[in-house]
């Protein structure tokens, strides 16, 4: 019998060992890609096809140290930073722990898909929803590798690394305050508000290696899309039509909002994408740096994923206008609404 169990496992065995995962795919891309370097330029040799890969393999290039820092990062603070170290330095009162929340934003880096579940684990390990949204929102959008990589993508502008700042983290403390006042236990699912239990000393490393791995597939494939679509609206569409932008101040800003919800890239990386946009102003160009961190499409399918849809069903729109209000008034202070 069980040399038949043996006989009968073996083929699921093989079929664990020898599955292909997105690192095998990328590396056959690569590979092909660098074997057919010849026959690739020649197909690129077309003015408009090299004007839009040299857009792709620039924002690529500027945006992967940072993001493999902030994953690194992110990893980190999965695997060595205990949740309870931030339930001890916050106030008790959720309205104070809400400032405090935000400003650890800065010093607790990470992906917008890590804070999602270290929100979860806040919530898990008793700290006020209000403070642990707060820094889910916080996280993404306020941390150095954020800031360092929107002044390496807008040089010379470091009011741009301002307003992005104040935006941002104006953004993450009004929605801790609004769900301080407003907000109800009833919207989060049970398993969420569940304690959770902290990362064994043994499986640190291994948590390490799995959250920046992860993060890292998860946020590139962001990256490349974006990359992609910047690309394309450079080559394809009009510069005229991003004219049309700098007149109508407010379209702008609403089309870069949205856009920033449908593109979903990665904090550590949207500056660049968004300073590819040439034609595009400063002030909607900020209001897609301040929207994107705190919702789009993959953060709605996280939150309703980790909190529920009754949550993220308030929680998504009412974060998308304070981001757009927020976003707006930074840069209507700091940037004078000017290109």
């Amino acid at each position: 019998m069980e040399t038949l169990s043996n006989t009968a496992t073996e083929p699921a065995r093989r079929a664990r060992r020898f599955r292909i995962s997105s690192i095998e795919i990328l590396c056959a891309v690569l590979l092909v890609a660098i074997l057919a370097q010849g026959w690739l330029q020649d197909v690129f040799n077309v003015p408009a096809l090299r004007t839009g890969s040299t857009v792709f393999v620039a924002v690529c290039v500027q945006a992967l140290p940072f993001l493999v820092l902030g994953v690194l990062i992110s990893g980190a603070i999965a695997a060595f930073v205990p949740a309870r170290v931030l339930e001890r330095v916050l106030p008790k009162k959720a309205g104070a722990a809400v400032g405090v929340a935000g400003l650890a934003g800065v010093a607790l880096p990470g992906c917008e898909c890590a804070s999602v579940p270290v929100a979860r684990r806040l919530i898990g390990q008793g700290v006020a929803p209000a403070a642990a949204l707060t820094f889910l929102l916080a996280a993404p959008a306020v941390n150095p590798v954020v800031l360092v990589a929107t002044a390496v993508a807008f040089p010379g502008r470091p009011e741009m690394v301002l307003a992005r700042f104040g935006g941002s983290l104006a953004t993450a403390m009004v929605m801790g305050w609004i769900w301080a006042r407003w907000g109800k236990l009833s919207w989060i699912t049970e398993r969420a508000l569940r304690r959770l239990p902290d990362v064994e000393p043994g499986q640190r490393w291994k948590v390490f290696a799995e959250t920046a791995r992860t993060d890292l597939v998860e946020a590139g494939g962001f990256l490349v899309l974006g990359a992609l679509i910047s690309s394309t609206l450079n080559v394809l569409v009009p510069q005229k039509w991003f004219g049309v932008l700098s007149d109508q101040v407010v379209v702008g800003v609403l089309v870069m909002a949205v856009l920033a919800v449908v593109l979903a890239l990665c904090s550590e990386a949207d500056a660049f994408v968004a300073a590819s946009l040439t034609a595009v102003p400063m002030l909607p160009k900020l209001v897609f740096l301040v929207v994107g961190p705190a919702i789009d499409v993959k953060l709605f399918a996280l939150q309703a994923g980790t909190f529920g849809r009754s949550f993220a069903a308030r929680f998504a729109p009412v974060t998308f206008a304070v981001a757009l209000a927020c976003g707006t008034v930074a840069g209507l202070l700091v940037l004078g609404g000017g290109r």
